[in-house]
């Protein structure tokens, strides 16, 4: 059976790209949607949970997390920085680790090397 990934990322069109002006939001989209594509014939079955930047992004995360069970999840570069987003960050971990306690957490770097991290944890 094949290894279940759920990819937590920002919304592309709510993500701040001040220190990153090379990036768009259709640039980042295009990148997630590549990497979800990758991992997918890669092997692995995979569920993106995109999240706004409010009080609806920790619901969307639960129930993305109650709906089924993953043995990876990965965590976007874009939940981590800016420093204004921890709190965020810290809340989904938190998800992640209560509801979801024996899947891998890792971490991409930019949105193009989320592979990359999942590979680094588990095969498909």
């Amino acid at each position: 059976m094949a290894k279940r990934v759920l990819a937590i990322g920002i919304e592309p069109g709510n993500a701040d790209y001040s220190a990153f002006p090379q990036l768009t939001p259709e640039l980042v989209r295009h990148y997630i949607e590549a990497q979800l594509l990758r991992l997918r014939d890669l092997g692995y079955e995979v569920t993106s949970c995109l999240i706004d930047l409010d009080a609806t992004a920790e619901a969307g995360v639960t129930a993305a997390l109650r709906d089924e069970r993953f043995d990876c999840i990965v965590i976007g570069a874009g939940l981590r920085e800016p420093k204004e987003r921890l709190l965020l960050f810290e809340k989904v971990l938190n998800l992640v680790h209560r509801l979801a306690p024996d899947a891998a957490i890792c971490f991409n770097s930019t949105p193009a090397d989320t592979a990359e991290a999942v590979q680094r944890w588990i095969d498909p």
